[in-house]
């Protein structure tokens, strides 16, 4: 997450002079940013608007991916004096007491209060800010004077104010919504909450360290399957040293198996790379071994060593004629579409259904469909130019008919690559509202962040609920039993918590 900024360090003045470097920057950055501002009134430029929200996004990574190594600073020096800052008086309060027992634990005599501790959590619930306030009161024994207080409440960030709710909807805000930390900002400003940009970038890059382990468990669980579905988009990422954008990929693998009557809950995973090189896919599937289904032509190095079996993606191939029928009415293009129909309306029937039987319908009825549609498209592509649109659709589908009828012979394989396409729907939504990421970085905060919201929406989970529930928990949860945190095993507390609060 943070070489963009550094190599690791574990040496307190080490991770300062990293600090420090980093806030030079940062402090660099805001001063030009200031500049840019101060020229905008007096032109009327897109070009110069884009510039600066470029640079308002670099300037928000930056600052999420220095919060970690501030976090090890601090976590590595003394507990500095508790803050006296009081939040704002006009948000509601919500009292929540952590009563200790009412007899002594020494000697079982009643216990009389003698104060209590109290301290104040900024937290966020939808549409509104609220402060929660911990009181923890102290008891004193009657009888022998023991104290009695109960510890303090674990919070998911060391030396800070936002709750669980906060910080999920700062998440979900930026990563699922796609507002810039700088426009949550002035939206809060508006609610009376002055969160300046760079503490919400703290808040935030904390958080994904803090959720890094159960990205990895999630990783894990869907490249355990035995069948993913595969897919990438392109994505623009800001290229600071040549002052414009490169291109960098995300990559989506989905495991989900429902279709096919598998208890197995859904999960999707995404990882981002800078390009689009062949050890970039090798690096993700090393520990894959199964059926691969995916539309592009991008993954086919990993068939060669038998590995991996690939299945591939019909709704692809029936865009070609459609889109061929679309510009040209063309009567063959027409006939594969009404063909491909027939084999969608089968699989309509399949759906639902175990795997062998499945196998069995498909043989028996879409067995003679597919064979029948081989032999016309044989027969219709010697009569037509090699370089025309309809002969290369049907070109395509001829060299990949292996793969693309792999799935008539095995139950748990679709006829499309339907659920890889609807997990980047969410990026494509992202490149409409965020045209480019701020760094490397970013690319794979955000991919991190897509996984968890996407595999919540998965399994019918409200995302920002989910994170909401696994950050108030996370920081004390064993790590080895990290599992227990991802959206299927915690769906019953929520749908519980759910009711509670109906």
């Amino acid at each position: 997450m943070l070489e963009e900024i550094a190599p690791p360090a574990t040496d307190v003045k080490q991770l300062q002079s990293i600090v420090r470097s980093q806030h030079g920057q940062i402090d660099h950055m805001q001063v030009l940013i200031a500049k840019l501002r101060h020229l905008q009134p007096g032109r009327s430029s897109e070009r110069l608007a884009r510039e600066i929200e470029q640079l308002e996004l670099r300037l928000e990574d930056m600052q999420t991916a220095i919060a970690p190594v501030e976090a090890a600073v601090a976590a590595m020096e003394p507990a500095p004096a508790p803050s006296r800052e009081r939040l704002p008086e006009h948000l509601a309060r919500e009292r929540v007491v952590h009563q200790p027992p009412s007899t002594c634990p020494d000697c079982g005599g009643e216990m009389r209060p003698i104060g209590e501790d109290v301290s104040e959590m900024l937290d966020y619930v939808p549409a509104r800010f609220k402060v929660i306030r911990h009181v923890r009161p102290k008891l004193a024994c009657v009888a022998c004077q023991r104290i009695v207080q109960q510890a303090t409440p674990s919070v998911p960030l060391q030396r800070g104010l936002p709750g669980g709710g906060l910080l999920a909807h700062l998440l979900v805000s930026k990563f699922a919504d796609h507002l810039p930390l700088y426009r949550q900002s002035e939206i809060y400003a508006r609610e009376g909450v002055e969160l300046d940009r760079s503490t919400l970038a703290d808040w935030v890059g904390r958080s994904l360290a803090l959720l890094e382990p159960l990205v990895e468990s999630l990783g894990r669980y869907v490249l355990a399957s035995q069948k993913l579905h595969a897919d990438d988009a392109p994505l623009a990422v800001l290229d600071p040293g040549r002052g414009t954008t490169k291109t960098g990929r995300l990559w989506t693998y989905v495991r989900d198996d429902r279709p096919a009557a598998s208890a197995q809950p859904p999960g999707v995973l995404f990882r981002y790379s800078p390009d689009r090189k062949g050890e970039r896919l090798r690096d993700h599937l090393k520990g894959f071994s199964g059926i691969l289904q995916a539309a592009s032509c991008g993954f086919n190095q990993l068939y060669q060593d038998g590995r991996i079996l690939e299945a591939a993606c019909w709704a692809h191939a029936r865009r070609s004629f459609y889109d061929i029928h679309q510009a040209r009415g063309s009567p063959i293009a027409a006939e594969a579409l009404e063909r491909i129909g027939q084999l969608y309306a089968i699989e309509a029937e399949t759906r639902g259904k175990p795997p062998d039987e499945r196998r069995q319908i498909r043989q028996a009825r879409a067995g003679p469909l597919l064979a029948s549609l081989r032999t016309r498209l044989q027969e219709a592509l010697p009569r037509l130019s090699s370089k025309s649109e309809l002969a290369i659709a049907i070109g395509y589908v001829l060299t990949r008919w292996a793969a693309l009828t792999r799935y008539r012979d095995d139950g748990r394989i679709e006829i499309d690559n339907g659920a890889a396409e609807r997990a980047l729907r969410a990026v494509a939504l992202a490149r409409k509202n965020l045209p480019f990421a701020g760094s490397d970085g970013a690319g794979e905060r955000a991919a991190a962040m897509y996984s968890l919201i996407g595999t919540a929406k998965l399994n019918g989970l409200d995302a920002e609920a989910y994170l909401c529930h696994v950050i108030e928990r996370i920081a004390d949860h064993p790590i080895k039993r990290i599992e227990q945190l991802l959206p299927w095993t915690v769906a019953g507390e929520l749908q519980l918590d759910a009711r509670l609060a109906a």
